[in-house]
């Protein structure tokens, strides 16, 4: 790991890199941009610049613009001439070498500082390969997976970021809980909108339980029993969130606190559409300022306390059920 107060010019300066990088993190997500606020500077710059990478990364695989609308998606030819982009902007980033674009820059320069390697990166490249596929899990053990690659690789590299060695696997595990918990949020709150861009993240085995073919579960008529299935999908979402926080149990006090706060806030996206019930997707569900305040106030005394609880059941994923395959 090499220490890096400045790069090149060209707008390549560590401050113009972090500010664009806050400026992306403000617009992109509100929920993170809060977490964030309760690092310590160091921490909080590096998550900024991690996340401006992640974020661009998902705009160009989804030809959208800050984690808008989807744009034309093209054929597979074009979605994975998008993914190639990523990987060969990302290594470039990560050889030192000017990408013109600052997000890559970004993520080259929070590599540099912590140690952050090229598997990691590939790891979370390899979610959006699965997506330019068009693929759809067919088992909850292939939801897990891309779980894992598009949200539990990015948990391991904040760990990095927050200092954890790359040889500590148990909280990189837990680190990777975390991520699993916030995508799985993520299905459960998008399950309409995914829908209609053609895309399911439900296993194929669940809908073929319900008599469904992909596409008919997010129907109006069918929204009462797509509630049903979330009871199992929640909890597969708490599990993992309650082991994450084992790993927080090791953390700096502000990084534990911002990393339970950030577990509270997605935590509770998940249990609002299992309380919503069939209107969890009439509107997007959202958690608000008050609401944040309240995750926030809640983790500072889980914080204090740090004495969480393991999960009454065995953890089924890990990041070591889910390397990529070849040529990712």
């Amino acid at each position: 790991m090499r220490a890096t107060p400045a790069r090149a010019g060209g707008g390549r300066e560590r401050h113009f890199l972090v500010e664009k990088a806050r400026a992306a993190i403000a617009e992109g997500s509100h929920s993170f941009a809060a977490a964030s606020k309760l690092f310590d500077r160091d921490t909080r710059e590096r998550a900024w610049l991690l996340y401006a990478w992640c974020r661009r990364c998902d705009d160009i695989a989804d030809n959208q613009d800050k984690g808008g609308p989807l744009g034309d998606q093209g054929d597979l030819k074009n979605a994975e001439d998008r993914v190639q982009a990523i990987r060969v902007l990302t290594k470039r980033a990560l050889d030192e070498q000017p990408t013109a674009d600052f997000a890559f820059d970004a993520f080259g320069l929070v590599a540099d500082e912590t140690g952050i390697d090229w598997d990691m990166a590939k790891d979370m490249i390899g979610g959006f390969a699965l997506d330019a596929t068009r693929w759809s899990p067919a088992t909850e053990s292939d939801m897990m997976r891309y779980c894992y690659h598009v949200a539990g690789s990015v948990g391991i590299m904040m760990a990095v970021v927050m200092g954890v060695s790359k040889e500590d696997g148990e909280t990189l595990d837990r680190a990777c809980d975390l991520g699993l918990a916030f995508q799985i949020a993520n299905i459960a709150r998008d399950i309409v909108e995914d829908a209609e861009a053609g895309r399911c993240y439900l296993p194929k085995s669940w809908l073929d339980a319900m008599g469904w073919e992909a596409g008919e579960h997010a129907l109006p008529e069918n929204r009462f029993r797509l509630a049903g299935m979330m009871p199992r999908l929640i909890a597969l979402m708490e599990k993992h969130e309650q082991a994450s926080k084992l790993g927080a149990k090791k953390l700096r006090f502000r990084q534990r606190w911002a990393v339970l706060a950030a577990a509270n806030i997605y935590g509770a996206i998940g249990r609002k559409v299992l309380t919503r019930g069939q209107l969890a997707w009439d509107r997007r569900v959202r958690v608000n300022g008050l609401e944040k305040s309240w995750h926030v106030t809640t983790a500072f005394f889980e914080a204090l306390w740090n004495r969480p609880t393991p999960p009454a059941e065995p953890i089924l994923w890990s990041r070591h059920d889910f390397r990529p395959v070849a040529g990712w």
